[in-house]
């Protein structure tokens, strides 16, 4: 006798599937296991008596492995966009500074650059746990968040371009922090992309990985293309508006890969929030009906999400085709209070996140300002192993390169090494064994300045000894940032108390972080000046030392939690039926 199936079996598992908690992808769509009438009774389901979903569990995570590959990489290239952004600008920030007003100090310049960074964090402060509540509201969702942060920083970049004062630069720096919190619910998208805890230490390293690609690529971009009239006379010198406008070429570019972004999360990337999930926007729509086109006019899978039997199915199980998205049932009956949300945990892990966002944020900008720096001239007074001064004088394309080095050692370290030793030792254990390469890292780049250069001073430190000398500073830095940025990323999103918040809880931990990064290299900034004047340059790198070894103290009050800390009255009914 042939079985009719119910549909809404099939669009629980759709809904399940898509946040792979059940099993991974097949060729980016939906599938069908064989159904065996005893299995239905019974509540064994699809996976019942599967074997095969059983085994893949026990292999070992993988890049390929990865469930959903292709919403992730939409994600991720989007991600690219904007630390390509960051470290293109900031490779040219103390020329561009020094251009609106040639008659100031460098210590006056040092002083901007971490005002010009405070801009950013700051507006970005003020608006991050804003734009983590829009994306949790059925209002808005995390896809309208993203293009709103991707537009806002496209803007923000022109207009700092073409700036020709401070003001105007500081103006449109924090425009486009106030209109960016993507970094927050990018996190989100990722956690409800890839649920199973197993695939969360590869999938959260994604976008500190594009961090690093960025830094490899933007600060060459900002290096190589930053005043082209003066780099490049016989090309540029006689365009008269890129001698006006000596810094908006880096910026035009940074302004066509946020384009590029804005596009393909337009029509790449799907919704996660569940409660509007169903509803199709109008960028994925585009993409079905053009994909439909060249199907010629047949459906896909990946958008339509209709089913078809698995090879070997019996042809009298009558299968469900849904011709249009169904409304998702909400998760979760209830949202916990934002009164509730801070629990001991959530305070111990936001406080050691913030803190390493404070030191991280402000080394970040003082590198910068300090490779830039002008050498100390001869007759400046030094009584070592603390009274000196000095940067390296590097001009935009050596800074370029000096921070690709970075971003070169930190992905290899991400590709090859993070995995291994995260699979052996467990996240938070990694997390705080490496955070104590930060103090280290900072107590030793000072003494950059002091390392023999093969051009004698006031020329800008070269020569070997120089480069293999600030490669290892580095080596040690990115080692600390390779295991201290997914670990914290993924305590801070396991740390949320309740899965209705989770977006909030980001946009919490986005807003904190902003704040840190806003008065760290606003004060780094000032008293990097100071001690530049004053003959002691390592004062502040010094003091980053402290706040780092405070943030490895903190992070022993901070343990692992599940992402569902409080329950609710419902929720027990919604993991029981899960479990069914």
């Amino acid at each position: 006798m042939p079985l009719t199936t119910d549909p809404k079996p099939f669009e629980q598992e759709a809904r399940d599937d898509f946040h792979g908690e059940a099993e991974r992808e097949s060729s980016d769509g939906d599938r069908l296991a064989a159904i065996d009438l005893d299995e239905v009774e019974t509540g064994g389901g699809i996976a019942a008596g599967n074997s095969r979903v059983v085994s893949e569990k026990d292999e070992p995570v993988t890049w390929m492995s990865l469930p959903y590959k292709r919403q992730l990489i939409v994600l991720t290239l989007s991600r690219l966009s904007e630390p390509l952004v960051q470290t293109s600008l900031q490779a040219y920030m103390f020329y561009q500074l020094k251009s609106f007003d040639e008659s100031l100090s460098d210590s006056m310049i040092a002083s901007q650059a971490g005002m010009m960074a405070a801009a950013f964090t700051g507006a970005q402060f003020t608006t991050a746990m804003m734009w983590g509540r829009i994306s949790d509201s059925d209002r808005g969702g995390r896809k309208m968040v993203i293009l709103i942060g991707l537009s806002g920083t496209a803007i923000s970049v022109l207009g700092f371009g073409f700036s020709k004062s401070f003001l105007q630069a500081m103006f449109f720096r924090t425009i486009g922090g106030a209109l960016n919190g993507n970094v927050g619910v990018m996190r989100t998208m990722i956690s409800e992309i890839v649920r199973e805890k197993r695939y969360q230490s590869r999938a959260f390293l994604l976008l500190p990985m594009t961090f690093n690609v960025g830094v490899i690529i933007g600060p060459i971009i900002g290096g190589l293309l930053a005043d082209p009239a003066g780099s490049y006379p016989k090309l540029f010198g006689s365009i008269a508006w890129l001698k006006k406008y000596p810094y908006a070429a880096p910026n035009i570019v940074s302004a066509f890969f946020l384009l590029c972004a804005v596009l393909g999360i337009f029509f790449g990337l799907e919704e996660t929030l569940e409660s509007i999930r169903h509803k199709e926007d109008l960028g994925m729509k585009i993409t079905r009906k053009v994909s439909q086109l060249f199907r010629g006019g047949r459906s896909s899978s990946e958008f339509s999400h209709e089913y078809s039997a698995v090879p070997g199915t019996p042809t009298d199980v009558e299968l469900s085709h849904p011709k249009s998205r169904q409304k998702a049932t909400p998760r979760w009956q209830q949202k916990l209070p934002f009164r509730r949300i801070f629990t001991y945990n959530v305070i111990c892990t936001l406080v050691a996140h913030s803190l390493m966002a404070t030191h991280l944020g402000t080394f970040n900008n003082l590198w910068y300002v300090f490779l830039s720096t002008p050498v100390a001239p001869p007759s400046t007074p030094r009584k070592l192993p603390f009274i000196f001064t000095g940067g390296l004088g590097m001009p935009p394309r050596d800074v370029g390169f000096a921070m690709a080095v970075l971003g070169v050692i930190g992905i290899l370290m991400q590709l090859f090494i993070y995995p291994v030793i995260n699979a052996r030792l467990g996240i938070v254990k990694s997390w705080r064994i490496f955070l104590a390469a930060f103090p280290l890292a900072y107590i030793l780049v000072p003494f950059l300045s002091i390392v023999p250069s093969r051009s004698p001073a006031p020329a800008e430190k070269d020569g070997i000894l120089v480069w293999i000398s600030l490669c290892v500073v580095l080596f040690i830095q990115v080692t600390g940032r390779t295991f201290a940025l997914p670990a914290t990323t993924i305590l801070v999103n396991n740390a949320s108390p309740h899965p209705s918040v989770l977006g909030t809880m980001h946009g919490i931990a986005q807003s904190m972080s902003s704040a840190a990064r806003t008065l760290g290299p606003a004060l780094g900034g000032k008293l990097y000046g100071v001690g530049l004047k004053g003959g002691v340059v390592g004062a502040v790198f010094w003091g980053l030392s402290g706040v780092a070894v405070v943030n490895c103290i903190a992070s022993h009050f901070v343990k692992e939690g599940d992402g569902h800390e409080i329950i609710l009255e419902g929720d027990d009914e919604v993991e029981d039926g899960r479990a069914g």
